[in-house]
């Protein structure tokens, strides 16, 4: 099976690589397990000095990095050297917080001393998507190896370029070998790994089809998984909202990294007191931005990943389209080489159309109109997704009814959503579940062991 590396700018092939046979992956799972049993006993500041290595490799060469992105995925290149940034960043903060976060906690449990202890549990397969190629691992890897765990990385199959290159990283940072490895292998190949005894947890960042198998697979196996799926994040504006700010941020919280993003904005319901000028400076904001060449500075919108993509992506829109709903900007595909589709707002939304329960992964927004904030909340939270929101109000109480009745699990106000290493990340129903970054990630792929001394 070859693996192939596509520029989705050009549709040139730009390598290939052959996944790996069986005997090869049973030497990496192996070669994981060993190094496990070594690395788990390393003292943690040895762990955070590696750590840091890779924070200073990653800036060091953040333009090269870069680079690799735009070409295997498309985004724009300033937005790929801000996703080496923020990998640094949170490679830092892991390296300087795990040693509080797995300290042992005193517990008063009657006689004799009592405490919590944290021990890492073994090599965790990590199945990561493409549209973040480094920051999707990264979050990953940095807070599970400083546990103590050893990541086995299976990268989207159109990135693996960016998946060497992080192997590569861990390797010059230190790591013994075995400690960090990427598989180019197939999904066909997932299976067996998930069934390995030497396999201790899975991750998997995806769609909700491979979330589902995936944690069926490992279910059975019973092994911890953690999944960060699908989103279709609420962008809520209310009378009292500063509308030139909602609306900037509207079409940068809709078209960051080209729209392919989990917790990027996809559904924009707004007060009708405010509607017709949100919908006006949002539509005129959607339909200025530039779209081209990833690598050029001007260049607000490159082409989406892969052809299936946007084919899919010009499917779902034809299907709403075809039930009622209105396009204000947009709408098709632009005719040139590569996988470029237009920037599009659409409106009059029949909400009985299957699609409209579906991710939009590009630069699509749906536009809704509503009564008042009962209303918001309801549309909100019709949807199988929970991942997160974006809520814009200066009124107390309406902020108090939106933290406690949104249901995500992640709920921004008057900004837009963003990942950060300092605050867990993840959803809520058909989102996945489990928590990445933070503390609570930290520990998602621990033993939380009891230990009780008698007096």
């Amino acid at each position: 099976m070859a693996i192939n590396s596509i520029n989705p700018t050009t549709g040139e092939l730009i390598t290939s690589f052959s996944a790996l046979s069986h005997l090869q992956l049973e030497q990496k799972i192996e070669n994981s397990w060993n190094a496990f049993l070594e690395y788990r006993r390393r003292p943690i500041w040895e762990r955070a000095r590696m750590m840091k290595r890779a924070a200073d490799i990653l800036e060091s060469e953040k333009d090269t990095f870069a680079r690799l992105i735009t070409t295997e995925m498309g985004k724009t290149f300033r937005a790929a050297t801000e996703e080496c940034a923020k990998c640094a960043w949170a490679c830092r903060y892991f390296a300087d917080t795990a040693e509080c976060w797995l300290a042992d906690e005193a517990v008063k449990a009657g006689e004799g001393r009592a405490f919590i202890h944290y021990e890492p549990l073994g090599p965790v397969l990590a199945i990561m998507p493409w549209n973040f190629p480094l920051w999707q691992v990264f979050r990953f890897a940095a807070p599970a190896l400083m546990a103590g765990n050893v990541g086995l990385l299976k990268h989207a199959s159109n990135v693996p370029q960016c998946a060497l290159a992080i192997e590569d990283v861990f390797r010059r940072s230190g790591f013994s070998e075995g400690v960090f490895q990427t598989l180019l292998i197939g999904t066909d190949q997932i299976k067996s790994v998930i069934e390995d005894p030497r396999i201790a947890a899975i991750t998997l960042t995806g769609s909700e089809d491979a979330g589902s198998e995936v944690a069926s697979h490992a279910g059975k196996q019973i092994k911890k998984t953690v999944l960060e799926l699908g989103g279709s994040d609420p962008f809520i504006v209310m009378p009292s909202a500063d509308l030139e700010i909602a609306s900037t941020t509207a079409v940068k919280a809709r078209t960051t990294n080209n729209g392919e993003s989990c917790i990027a904005a996809k559904r924009f319901i707004v007060a009708d007191a405010v509607y017709d000028d949100f919908e006006r400076r949002f539509v005129e904001g959607m339909a200025g931005l530039r779209v081209g060449n990833p690598m050029h500075e001007t260049t607000a919108i490159g082409p989406l990943a892969t052809e299936q993509l946007l084919e899919d992506l010009e499917l779902q829109v034809q299907r709403l389209v075809s039930t009622g709903a209105r396009v204000l900007t947009g709408g098709k595909r632009i005719e040139r080489p590569g996988n470029f589709y237009m920037p599009t707002v659409l409106t009059n939304i029949d909400r009985s159309n299957p699609t409209y329960r579906e991710e939009l992964f590009g630069p699509v927004a749906m536009l809704f109109q509503v009564a008042d904030i009962d209303e918001a909340i309801h549309l909100a939270n019709e949807t199988p997704f929970g991942l997160a929101a974006s809520v814009w109000t200066s009124d107390p109480a309406e902020q108090q009814r939106f933290i406690h009745e949104i249901e995500a699990g992640v709920v921004f106000i008057n900004k837009m959503v963003a990942s950060d290493p300092r605050l867990p990340f993840g959803g809520v129903k058909h989102s996945g579940y489990g928590r990445e970054l933070s503390g609570h990630g930290l520990r998602e792929f621990t033993n939380i062991k009891s230990i009780c001394i008698a007096a």
